[in-house]
């Protein structure tokens, strides 16, 4: 019978959507299993298990990442928005916005993944072609649609935001 190995538990402080966590965790927890299920923060899914379909994308002190690929302990100190902190007081991020008003979902396992990671793009290239959008997308995949629609709400945020960053 193989021996059980212990790890000893690490403490974190991190601010999740502008709330300080502080919390000890297994050295071994990923970001994406931290926020799910110590801060029941469920936006953020686990599609693939392989990081390749961005389900699991948050942006990490400004950095749109794949929770999946990150240790809780690699997040000590940092900043982290999920989907769930996108919206402000009650009102909707335009990319969230434009999700709704393209129909840009259809079971909407990976939304929240493609939604966090148009607001990176958009953070840095406001005004992007389709072509571009295309590209920032690469990392996300959606079983679902054809990726028009998914296109379609991004060019709708970007058209609404005017060149402007609206996250912060």
């Amino acid at each position: 019978m193989a021996a059980e190995i212990e790890f000893a538990a690490v403490p974190i402080k991190v601010t999740v959507n502008g709330v300080k966590h502080e919390a000890v965790v297994e050295p071994r927890t990923l970001l994406v299993y931290f926020l799910r299920e110590h801060l029941n923060l469920t936006g953020a899914h686990v599609g693939c298990d392989t990081s390749q379909c961005g389900a699991c994308t948050i942006q990490l002190n400004g950095r749109a990442v794949k929770s999946c690929t990150i240790l809780a302990v690699q997040a000590n100190e940092a900043e982290i928005t999920t989907v769930e902190g996108l919206a402000r007081e009650g009102v909707l991020h335009p990319v969230q916005e434009g999700f709704r008003e393209k129909h840009g979902l259809q079971c909407g396992y990976c939304t929240p993944g493609m939604i966090m990671t148009a607001v990176s793009l958009l953070e840095t290239n406001p005004n992007p072609t389709e072509e571009e959008i295309r590209h920032g997308l690469e990392g996300n995949l959606c079983r679902c649609t054809g990726y028009i629609n998914i296109v379609e709400s991004i060019r709708w945020a970007a058209e609404k935001m005017g060149g402007k960053n609206v996250s912060r």
